[in-house]
């Protein structure tokens, strides 16, 4: 089942494990369960301190489940019905580790929130093995379940479980339900899982981020922008903090990163870890899931910038990097919010597999809506482009290869005016021919939007002077408008959007705030 470099990985890891578990699994005659059963014999092979029991009984097969020796739940807290492999091998390997006794590389606070909760919690996460954003939760709730008695979960592979997925609509990954209602959907961290259940954190966070004595140089958002800022500042040796919603930002949904200099290659999530593990070297004091909600100059020259936060509360500075990113630009006609995760996606690859042998379209001609298309025809049945413009605007090779398969139609000069559904699931799409001005209609089960970004900037309207465009207007130096606020990457004017300008930019910004905090 694994070849030999995997099973050789898979070894050295389960020399960690310390304490017995048992892997029981719930087969039928399937194909499918065939071969989980040689990953799984594979796996019991390699390690004295498993064992694998075959005469499981469950409602989901094939699956599995994993229960340390000695635990007193009737029920096994951690089953996956799926093969863990792909995207998800990582959760797999880590998920025996746990259940092994191996300690998670997790802060102790984090640990302690979890064993805290207060409840039965029972959750289903429904994720595919294509989907980059679907380890974060999976790996999430796998720890929470092997660390708290109460709580429960099932990793549900939704290519594996398509009449499930259909009868739930899951029409995006990973999707989430607790104790039978949804949960939540899209990357979320084990912190961002926990906050939701426990209540009373938001209070307690705002108050410690209020108490925080005042920074040399505080950097908002913890994509590339930002943290090559918060490194270059803490370099300087002044006291440096970073705030971000989502550490990595629009870095966590790209898939392959093959341009960033002296990387050959890597994706997404991964490159997000290495800038969090590098930030965090410097001693820089990181503040993850914060999102700021207002900037308040200083009153006079020399004073605290201060910046307050969804959570309430308030983080005091000398000087501020907005480093804010992008998020994909929305269609903005009626349907699309109604029908989001419920047939309009923005992530190809993460739900693409739950749409296989269905109709789609694609909203964009420019090189993501391209390539999204390209990868999407080889899964779906049909695929329609939709191009607002009179001729595509990806590159000539990737429009030669789109072009060549046979179960996709472009439609150019196309303005689409809706997105329609039943109330529960999105059903088709209607634009109007810019040609002709006739409006047309097309019977779909799912709508793929790739038409660009839009800049975190909403927040900061009547602060810093904006662009037409929303982008934070910047000087050589990364300075704004407002002395003492610095901004970098995406979410400027700066052309180009590249991770590897965006880095660039955070690294300028952080030596012109320390060039002002010399001057000041």
């Amino acid at each position: 089942m694994l070849d030999d470099t995997l099973k050789s990985q898979l070894k050295s890891y389960l020399e960690r494990v310390t304490q017995p578990f048992e892997i029981e699994a719930a087969l039928d005659d399937s194909d499918s369960a065939r071969e989980l059963l040689a990953l799984l014999q594979d796996i019991a092979a390699m390690s004295d301190k498993i064992t694998l029991k075959t005469d499981g009984q469950d409602a989901r097969k094939p699956s599995f489940s994993l229960r340390r020796n000695g635990s007193e739940q009737s029920l096994p807290n951690l089953r996956f019905a799926a093969i863990p492999l792909g995207h998800e091998f990582t959760s797999l390997v880590l998920a025996l580790l746990w259940t092994g006794g191996h300690p998670p590389k997790v802060e102790q606070e984090v640990i302690e929130r979890i064993l805290g909760l207060d409840g039965e919690f029972s959750f289903e996460v429904y994720m595919s093995l294509s989907c980059h954003n679907c380890p974060d939760v999976v790996q999430a709730l796998s720890l929470m379940s092997v660390l708290n008695p109460r709580v429960k979960t099932v990793v549900i592979d939704g290519a594996l479980f398509q009449d499930e997925v259909n009868a739930r609509e899951v029409m995006a990954v990973p999707s989430v339900y607790l104790n039978g209602q949804p949960f939540g959907s899209g990357r979320m961290t084990v912190e961002e899982i926990v906050a939701k259940l426990d209540t009373g954190a938001a209070d307690k966070d705002a108050a410690k981020l209020s108490a925080k004595a005042p920074f040399d140089v505080l950097v908002v958002g913890g994509g590339p922008a930002g943290a090559a800022a918060a490194v270059y500042a803490a370099r300087k040796g002044i006291r440096t903090g970073i705030a971000a919603e989502r550490f990595g930002g629009q870095v966590n949904d790209t898939l392959a990163i093959e341009n960033y200099i002296s990387v050959l290659e890597t994706d997404g999530p991964k490159f997000a870890m290495s800038l969090e593990a590098h930030v965090k070297t410097y001693g820089v004091e990181v503040m993850n899931l914060q999102r700021g909600e207002a900037l308040v100059p200083a009153a006079e020259p020399g004073g605290l910038i201060e910046l307050r936060l969804a959570n309430g509360g308030t983080l005091r500075s000398k000087t501020v990097i907005l480093s804010t990113g992008a998020r994909w630009r929305n269609v903005n006609v009626p349907g699309e919010q109604e029908y989001k995760n419920k047939g309009v996606a923005y992530c190809p690859h993460c739900d693409g597999p739950l749409f296989k042998g269905k109709r789609v379209a694609v909203i964009g001609g420019g090189n993501s809506g391209v390539e999204a298309a390209i990868d999407l025809a080889g899964i779906v049945a049909h695929v329609t482009l939709i191009e607002f413009g009179e001729a595509l605007r990806a590159d000539a090779v990737l429009v030669s290869k789109l072009k060549s398969l046979p179960n996709v139609s472009i439609h150019t000069q196309a303005q689409t005016t809706e997105l329609s559904g039943d109330g529960h699931k999105l059903n088709g799409l209607s634009y109007t021919d810019r040609a002709t001005g006739e409006s047309r209609h097309i019977e779909l089960e799912g709508v793929f939007v790739q038409i660009g970004l839009v800049p975190n900037s909403e927040w900061l309207r009547g602060v810093v002077e904006l662009s037409k465009q929303g982008e934070i207007i910047v000087d050589a130096r990364g300075q704004t408008s407002v002395p003492g606020v610095f901004a970098a990457g995406d979410a400027t004017t700066v052309p180009f959007k590249q991770i590897i300008i965006a880095a660039g930019d955070g690294a300028k910004a952080a030596l012109g705030a320390f060039d002002h905090l010399m001057r000041n």
